[in-house]
């Protein structure tokens, strides 16, 4: 892969905002995708300073997802702001990270993001369950570096 783009065609990004908007429909928790064709850092923080600068820490309940993936790196990760960390078991993304990485190593990395979206959206609803008055916070896109 010597692009970015060559990760994900243009109709697979658009079924992965999809599975975010199906995600955020039964929780108050924000998911976002951002992608890049390398770290340069520690993957985990480099997901950090993407999930800044993404303003993800900005929301009302502080329940905000990044799944970070750094293409040639062939890594990811999945991080969760401080109001998750706050209320969810120590092990709480380990499913999810099982699921995407299941998919990952097969090269379907659209089906590993698509099920890891829709996992991470079935996990949340339990400590975030979507509210009446609840409203997205974030864009359900994904971005790139």
């Amino acid at each position: 892969m010597s692009k970015i783009e060559d990760f994900l065609t243009a109709e697979e990004e658009q079924e992965i905002i999809e599975a975010i908007r199906i995600a955020e429909k039964n929780t108050s928790g924000e998911i976002r995708i951002h992608i890049e064709k390398t770290s340069k850092t520690d993957p985990f923080n480099r997901a950090l300073e993407v999930f800044h600068y993404l303003k993800m820490d900005n929301t009302k309940q502080q329940n905000g997802v990044l799944i970070y993936v750094a293409v040639e790196d062939k890594s990811f990760v999945i991080y969760g702001d401080k109001g998750i960390n706050d209320v969810v078991p120590k092990d709480f993304w380990d499913s999810t990270k099982n699921v995407i990485q299941s998919h990952f190593k097969n090269g379907r990395f659209k089906q590993g993001l698509l099920d890891g979206v829709l996992k991470a959206g079935e996990q949340l609803q339990t400590y975030f369950p979507w509210k009446h008055g609840d409203i997205n916070e974030l864009p359900n896109t994904i971005s790139k570096g």
